[in-house]
């Protein structure tokens, strides 16, 4: 472990508003958010966040526990933190895709040990050389946006409806709205996990890395998500994003999207090259 390389973990929080991680030459923006109406009084948060840098790389994810509150938390928690200290640990600070993998592996191993049917979304994202790689299992999402608002990447949910979204059988709205949207068919914690590993993309000056979970995913389109997060302070942005999402919950409107949960962010920008003037 590299005692200079930041580590933030984020579980069960109501942060009032987004914290920066300095990591890998730039710095991460986190936040994560209590669902702002309680729901059978209960005022727990169940999903998680990490950032942790080793040497040159960061690994930025979130998460976001299923299976009733107790056990919903205890899936991200297990989760984040087996995939922070595998980074660390791990033999080879340039070859982090193992480590991220197996981290996975064993934490559905640790899930389903428990057999009290804990389960979690997770999506990782892990920069290097201004690349960034995905990992995803379930329907937490990462995107890169240019400057300009165009989204170069998205994941695919893991779920029916998110099949169907990117097969063109539905389009956003239709996703959006659909009764079975919140069907996920891949969870860390299932006999049948799968993490689904994308291949790395080439991140220029001025593209956004956002790691969501659906408490954001579910108050704005991905359009929106975009022109939100593209330009400014990657804090500033995600103050942004945060209270877009937070009004959407509590002031319904009837024609755009509103649907009260735990919702948790990363985002990450490149730092700008130094101006030789």
């Amino acid at each position: 472990m590299h005692n200079a390389d930041p580590v933030l973990i984020v579980l069960d929080s109501d942060m009032g508003n987004p914290q920066a991680v300095p990591v890998a030459g730039s710095r991460a923006a986190v936040f994560s958010g209590r669902c702002p109406v309680v729901f059978d009084d209960d005022p727990h948060n169940e999903d998680a966040a990490l950032v942790v840098g080793r040497g040159d790389h960061a690994v930025l994810g979130v998460a976001d526990g299923l299976g009733g509150v107790q056990d919903g938390e205890q899936a991200s928690k297990i989760t984040v933190e087996t995939i922070v200290a595998a980074v660390q640990d791990g033999p080879h600070e340039h070859c982090l895709r193992d480590a991220i993998q197996r981290a996975v592996e064993v934490a559905n191993e640790t899930l389903l040990g428990l057999e009290s049917g804990a389960s979690t979304t997770l999506v990782v994202a892990e920069i290097y050389d201004r690349t960034v790689r995905p990992y995803h299992v379930g329907d937490s999402a990462l995107l890169v946006v240019a400057a300009d608002g165009t989204v170069k990447a998205e994941t695919v949910p893991h779920s029916p409806v998110g099949y169907a979204l990117a097969a063109g059988l539905l389009d956003e709205r239709e996703a959006m709205y659909h009764q079975d949207r919140h069907l996920v068919s891949n969870v860390v914690g299932a006999p049948d996990m799968r993490v689904e590993i994308g291949r790395p993309i080439a991140l220029e000056d001025g593209d956004t890395v956002l790691l969501a979970t659906d408490g954001f995913l579910d108050n704005m389109h991905v359009s929106e998500l975009a022109e939100i997060v593209r330009t400014g302070d990657p804090l500033a942005a995600l103050e942004r994003l945060v209270a877009v999402a937070r009004t959407r919950m509590l002031e319904p409107v009837q024609g755009r999207p509103s649907k009260p949960d735990d919702h948790t962010a990363v985002l990450w920008r490149p730092a700008m090259p130094a101006s030789d003037e």
